[in-house]
């Protein structure tokens, strides 16, 4: 759409350093380490007591999400680097913020940190397959990492590594240290989520100009993308006859994204694709402020939402 043309010469590179991006990269596996220090078989009892709705939460977040993903770039024709930016943050797994949205709405905590836990148990395998294979469906999403020298090959290795090593490590750790484990685990995802903030607003103040620029342009687009996201949630959990509680969790673990993570790879993979980094980055921010507009909708609207 000529809306979002403007920004097509705004397709600019983040460059942190070497030093930033080895940085990243390790409070990366910091954080799937911490992750998984987390997991516990309880996490997963839902896939036993109601697959139904186990199911249909982690379908929509893994195929239903990127294929909507997919048809908006295609009804709206956004800059090659703004698309690259709604497929990363759509292949993410479900953000831990959820929980807690969750949590305020009344809605059923326990199937929300299911969700939760198992989609970030499959992202360390799948997100990154699942990046090459929607950019791959997108032909100036394709183009764009082309032009970028982007190996998928390498991408998905190096990817792996960063994700599934810790991931791995950090559940034997879990499984043989549980006590230590239990102590280790706030720090580290203290530590990670820091990193992360403080890298992020570096990121920001040196490209205040072209994030300003580009983040006007295109925050309607992120509202779309979101409100879409939560939608999709919504319905398919309605289509499977879930109750009330469990339509909300599943709502929000479909329209809160770990935004966070698709930074992370877009920075130390993707050559710091600029555009897309501010379409991660808007979602970042606005799903945190739709999540908490759907905390009043549901408490306002109690046996109907």
């Amino acid at each position: 759409m000529s809306d979002f043309d403007p920004v097509v010469f705004q397709d600019f590179s983040i460059e942190l350093g070497l030093g930033a991006e080895v940085g990243l990269g390790v409070t990366l596996a910091i954080m799937m380490f911490s992750v998984a220090l987390g997991l516990k078989p309880g996490h997963f009892r839902f896939f036993r007591d109601s697959p139904k709705l186990f199911f249909v939460g982690i379908v929509c977040q893994l195929v239903v999400l990127p294929l909507m993903t997919l048809g908006l770039c295609m009804l709206f024709v956004p800059a090659p680097s703004i698309a690259l930016g709604m497929i990363l943050v759509a292949c993410c797994p479900g953000g831990n913020v959820s929980n807690l949205l969750v949590l305020l709405s009344k809605g059923d905590t326990a199937l929300s940190v299911s969700l939760t836990a198992t989609s970030s148990l499959v992202a360390a395998f799948l997100t990154p397959i699942s990046i090459a294979f929607w950019s791959g469906l997108y032909a100036p999403t394709a183009e764009l990492l082309s032009n970028i020298d982007f190996n998928t090959g390498s991408f998905l290795l190096q990817t792996l590594a960063i994700l599934a090593v810790p991931l791995i490590l950090g559940m034997v750790f879990a499984h043989y240290l549980p006590k230590r484990a239990h102590t280790i685990r706030k720090p580290l995802v203290l530590l990670s989520t820091t990193g992360l903030i403080v890298i992020a607003v570096f990121a920001v103040a040196k490209h205040w100009g072209s994030f300003f620029l580009i983040g006007f342009s295109v925050i309607g687009l992120v509202i779309i993308h979101n409100g879409a996201a939560f939608l999709i949630g919504y319905l398919f959990s309605r289509l499977v006859g879930a109750g009330l509680a469990a339509r909300r969790a599943i709502t929000y673990e479909v329209g809160i994204q770990n935004a966070g993570l698709g930074i992370v790879i877009l920075l130390t993979q993707m050559e710091g694709v600029g555009g897309a980094a501010i379409v991660i980055g808007l979602w970042g921010t606005w799903h945190m402020i739709a999540g908490l507009m759907l905390v009043v909708l549901f408490r306002m609207s109690a046996r109907v939402w």
